[in-house]
C-alpha cells in the first residue's frame, strides 16, 4: 500500500488538474470494478456491484491537492500569488512550487527572514523563478502550480505533500482490492476540485444518487504544541468517525453502524467533531434528493502544508473499517 500512497502523492494534482492522479488510480483500480467511468468535470465513477439485496452506497475521496495560481509577473521576473484552496502563508517561505510544464520557482517572504506579519491576501509572498527579468518567465498569469515534496516513509509515519486527500483515495484503492462480496451497490469515487468548493462531489452525488454518502479524508490532529482548541483526535488512535464539522452534522444512525461495526471487530475509533472546515460529505448529503451522509476521518498533522504527516497504523485501520462496513447487511432507520 505504501507503494500506492508514494504514487498518489508525488503526482501533480492540484484542483483542477486531476489528471496525472487520475490515471494512476484508473490503473489501479480498472481488474478489481465492474466499470469505470470519467464524468464530464473529471470525477472517476468505479462501481463495485452487490448481491442487489443492500444499499446503493458512495464512498467518495477527492484528488485535488491546495496549489496556487500566478497572479501577476513584475518587470523584474518575480511573480505573485494566490491560493487555490486554504493555503497558510507563513508555511509557504522557503517552498519550491512546481507548475504544469515543470517550471520550479522559490517561494518567498518580503523582508525576510520574516514580516511582522503575512496575512492571507498573500501580498507579502512572490515567487522567484531565477531570472532577471518578465520576458524570461517561463508561465504565465493564470499558471498553476503544486508544491515539490517527495514522500517520505518513516515507519509508521508518512510524511508528504498532498496526503490530504490522496491517502483517502489510496484508502479507497485497497478497500476495493480487497472487498471479496458486498451486499450494497458501491460507487468508489474520486473527485475533484474539493479544495475549492467539493465541486465534484456535488455533481458526483447527483449523478449516483446514493441511500448512503460517506467521505474519506484527513482531520486535523489535536496533539501538537500549537494546538489550542480542545479537540479529541489524535494521530496513532484509529480513524476517527464523523459526529459533525462546519458543513454537516453526520447522520446518526449512520455514524452508530460505524462505531458498532468499529466495536465489533476490535478496530479502535475516535469521534471527530471538527469546527474548522468540511468534507465532501457536506455536498453529498445536501445534493439530489440527499442522503445518510457521514465521514471517516484519519488524523494529520500540518494540514494544509508542504509537509503533512499521517500515522500508517491508522490508515491501515480504516481500511480496515471500511471493508467491515461494506461487506455486511445493514439496516439504518
Amino acid at each position: 500500500m505504501k507503494e500506492t500512497i508514494k504514487l498518489l502523492t508525488e503526482a501533480y494534482g492540484p484542483s483542477g488538474y486531476e489528471q496525472t492522479v487520475r490515471e494512476i488510480i484508473k490503473n489501479q483500480v480498472e481488474s478489481y470494478a465492474d466499470t469505470v467511468e470519467v464524468d464530464p468535470l473529471g470525477n472517476l465513477h468505479v462501481l463495485k456491484k452487490g448481491t442487489g439485496d443492500g444499499l446503493k452506497i458512495m464512498i467518495a475521496a477527492h484528488m485535488d491537492e491546495i496549489g496556487l495560481m500566478v497572479s501577476f509577473i513584475d518587470k523584474h521576473g518575480f511573480g505573485r500569488l494566490t491560493g487555490l484552496g486554504t493555503l497558510f502563508p507563513q508555511s509557504l517561505v522557503g517552498n519550491r512550487a512546481i507548475f504544469t510544464d515543470g517550471t520550479v520557482a522559490v517561494i518567498n517572504a518580503e523582508k525576510w527572514p520574516f514580516p511582522e506579519r503575512i496575512d492571507h491576501s498573500f501580498r507579502n509572498l512572490y515567487l522567484d523563478f531565477g531570472v532577471l527579468r518578465k520576458e524570461d518567465v517561463p508561465v504565465h498569469v493564470g499558471d498553476v502550480a503544486a508544491f515539490q515534496r517527495p514522500f517520505v516513509d518513516l515507519g509508521e509515519t508518512l510524511l508528504a505533500k498532498s496526503l490530504d486527500d490522496r491517502i483517502g483515495c489510496a484508502v479507497m484503492i485497497e478497500t476495493l482490492k480487497q472487498l471479496k462480496t458486498t451486499p450494497h451497490e458501491i460507487y468508489f469515487v474520486f473527485t475533484v476540485q474539493e479544495e475549492v468548493g467539493t465541486r465534484g462531489a456535488i455533481t458526483s452525488a447527483y449523478k449516483v444518487q446514493p441511500d448512503v454518502a460517506i467521505a474519506i479524508d484527513v482531520t486535523d490532529s489535536g496533539d501538537v504544541p500549537e494546538h489550542k482548541q480542545h479537540f479529541e483526535v489524535k494521530m496513532g488512535q484509529g480513524p476517527a468517525i464523523k459526529v459533525m464539522d462546519i458543513g454537516m452534522l453526520a447522520h446518526p444512525n449512520l455514524r452508530e453502524w460505524m462505531v458498532e461495526t468499529a466495536i465489533a471487530n476490535d478496530i479502535p475509533y475516535q469521534l471527530e467533531i471538527l469546527r474548522l472546515g468540511s468534507t465532501d460529505a457536506r455536498a453529498m448529503q445536501v445534493a439530489g434528493a440527499g442522503s445518510m451522509a457521514g465521514g471517516i476521518s484519519i488524523p494529520c498533522r500540518h494540514l494544509h502544508t508542504p509537509s503533512e504527516m499521517v500515522n500508517y497504523q491508522d490508515v491501515q485501520q480504516t481500511v480496515q473499517l471500511l471493508l467491515a462496513l461494506l461487506s455486511n447487511p445493514v439496516v439504518l432507520g
